[in-house]
């Protein structure tokens, strides 16, 4: 069937079409157009311009970087490959460094002092942070070539962060002082010929100890768990190091991957899913809210559903409350946290043991009488408490005034009480500065007793408070209130204190004092103030003669004692953060959690893990957590 034949439209034209519709032909529409497009325009040349300016910035990088470098006939001294033997154990003397001589700048500080650190953590970046090149002839020694940023390794375990973005090689931060890295292990310490005894891997995994000799040495291992006498924690994760963070991601990865199995059982999905943390401090809890954070935002989405459901998270403390160095309204707003995320807060038990497949406390119940329970589970973190680790051990047995079950004990000026004054300084988690009045009782009291009647009056207090408050810092809050304290210890009211009335009074005094916190914001804080010390050491040749009073040593001419300024403390607990600055306290959602991250971010050790770290959370954000086993 044929179609009609189309009729045509005939031509149209403006005056055609309404009177609303002439707009559209209005030429005074054109000027917009115009600057649209030149903004356009603008726009897509300054797109292009700026690629080619950094692309030309990579290429002149690359250009001036990747060159040819020669080194030829690098002058090494021969004790550096021979060294002689010595010390008590007949062991090689590393007297003569490999790179001691490669250069002038070298052999110069060859002749320096030998400032030796043991240890490759906040305590001792701090130091090297405080030197002056050319101070001392600078040597770490560190079984780790780098040293590792702990706040976030809760983030590393869970994949919120990548283990590179929080190191830094330590040789890379020695490059500033031209200092020298060994790696090994610390093992003993000979004090009459100032040796430090460290074993060293060989090529064919077998072992050798050497002598490193130095002029002052500085101590900053950190430490250990402490035990408590818990059977089975062999069974356990801790999280100190990077190993550790590695070893609980894969564990949890793996854990979630056998509990996808279709041939898994739901009793042992349970079991697989039921992650324990041990500790209620700022790492248990941290840990304990990365891993919700990890099942909320990456579990939930690539992984069967049932496993999201069947999680559970516990953490057991000790103490009435989580985070309980942390102030009040701080702990209830956690675990008012935790207890919407449904996280299992176990408080007042102890654990008792671990088994591979349980982990068991007890608890008083709601009878006041202790019962034990267990919880079945194929991960458990243990964060509770510190030990000595075997070099500090060591060097607080050869020590008889050593007495502290914990750390080394120092002074005031960070020194090792008991070693050669002014040679050994230990810093950070694996020392403690003494908190007794009662040391060296008789020496204070002798040093006061002006008169030589055996009674001290308010004159003679006075002094001894000051001479109390340079020894033990610490005390300067206790001690403040001197009048008080002198009237109420003057029992008999004859205006003077016996030496019972003033033994009593410092007794008490020392009571209330507590020892520092074994924190990464003390350990840097110590690093920084005995770096800044150790450079006015060096050039105390600046200092005038009346300095250097009878009976003082350098460190104290140059440097008044060490005290700690707390800065706050911060802690994540899940898409939110808290506070505690002392008097005030700041806790809240993702404000609160963005203010976490910049404090972390600014106290990085370089720009380049600054950026890495800003990296590894855009990362997060848009396309989340890497579920690779590897």
């Amino acid at each position: 069937m044929a179609h009609p034949p189309r009729r045509r439209c005939p031509p149209c034209s403006p005056s055609s079409f309404p009177v609303w519709s002439k707009a559209l032909f209005n030429v005074k529409h054109l000027p917009k157009d115009k600057d649209s497009r030149k903004y356009t325009g603008f726009l897509c040349i300054s797109s292009i311009l700026g690629v080619l300016v950094v692309g030309t910035s990579i290429l002149a990088h690359d250009a001036f970087t990747y060159t040819d470098r020669h080194v030829e006939r690098v002058p090494v001294n021969p004790l550096a490959l021979n060294p002689e033997r010595g010390g008590p154990k007949n062991l090689p003397v590393a007297r003569v460094l490999i790179d001691d001589e490669e250069d002038e700048e070298a052999k110069l500080l060859a002749d320096k002092p030998r400032l030796v650190i043991v240890g490759g953590g906040w305590g001792a970046m701090g130091v090297l942070e405080s030197l002056h090149p050319g101070d001392y002839h600078v040597t770490l020694i560190s079984s780790d070539t780098y040293t590792i940023f702990t706040p976030l390794l809760p983030s590393a375990a869970v994949g919120t962060v990548s283990v590179r973005s929080l190191i830094e090689p330590i040789r890379k931060v020695m490059a500033r002082l031209r200092g020298h890295f060994v790696q090994g292990k610390a093992i003993d310490l000979v004090m009459s010929e100032r040796l430090l005894e460290i074993e060293t891997n060989l090529s064919d995994g077998s072992r050798s100890n050497i002598y490193v000799p130095y002029d002052k040495l500085v101590i900053a291992v950190g430490s250990s768990s402490s035990t408590h006498g818990v059977a089975g924690l062999d069974h356990c994760f801790q999280l100190k190091t990077i190993g550790d963070a590695q070893a609980i991601r894969r564990r949890i990865m793996d854990n979630f991957e056998m509990a996808s199995l279709p041939t898994t059982s739901a009793e042992e999905r349970k079991r697989l899913l039921s992650f324990v943390i041990c500790g209620g401090g700022p790492t248990g809890v941290e840990t304990a809210a990365e891993i919700y954070d990890f099942c909320q935002e990456d579990i939930m989405n690539y992984f069967p559903k049932i496993c999201r459901e069947e999680v559970s998270i516990h953490v057991i403390q000790s103490r009435d409350h989580i985070l309980n160095t942390y102030s009040e309204e701080i702990s209830k707003f956690a675990e008012a946290k935790f207890r919407r995320d449904e996280v299992d807060l176990i408080t007042s038990a102890r654990v008792i043991g671990v088994t591979p497949t349980h982990i068991l406390y007890s608890i008083r119940n709601a009878e006041g009488k202790t019962e034990q329970r267990s919880i079945p589970s194929n991960f458990v973190l243990w964060s509770t408490g510190i030990a000595m680790n075997p070099f500090t051990e060591r060097v607080s047995s050869l020590l008889p005034n050593q007495v502290n079950k914990k750390a080394i004990e120092v002074d005031s000026h960070l020194r090792v009480n008991g070693a050669p004054l002014g040679e050994v300084y230990a810093i950070g988690d694996c020392a403690t500065i003494e908190t007794s009045l009662l040391n060296h009782f008789l020496e204070q009291v002798e040093e006061a007793d002006q008169d030589k009647n055996g009674k001290i009056d308010f004159g003679e207090w006075q002094f001894l408070v000051k001479k109390l408050k340079e020894r033990v810092p610490m005390a300067e809050d206790h001690l403040a209130q001197v009048k008080e304290l002198f009237e109420l210890y003057d029992s008999d009211a004859d205006n003077s204190l016996s030496l019972n009335e003033l033994l009593a009074l410092l007794q008490e005094v020392g009571n209330h004092i507590t020892s520092l916190p074994a924190t990464a914001q003390v350990a840097s804080q110590q690093g920084k103030y005995l770096g800044t010390k150790l450079h006015k050491v060096a050039r105390a040749h600046d200092l005038p003669v009346e300095s250097f009073k009878p009976g003082r040593v350098m460190d104290e001419a140059v440097s008044a004692p060490f005290k700690y300024l707390h800065l706050g403390s911060l802690a994540y607990i899940g898409n939110a953060a808290v506070f505690d600055f002392g008097r005030y306290s700041f806790m809240g959602g993702l404000v609160a959690m963005y203010a976490w991250r910049s404090i972390y971010w600014n106290e990085q050790v370089s720009a380049r893990t600054r950026a890495l770290l800003m990296i590894d959370w855009i990362i997060r954000g848009i396309w989340g957590r890497d579920l690779s086993r590897i």
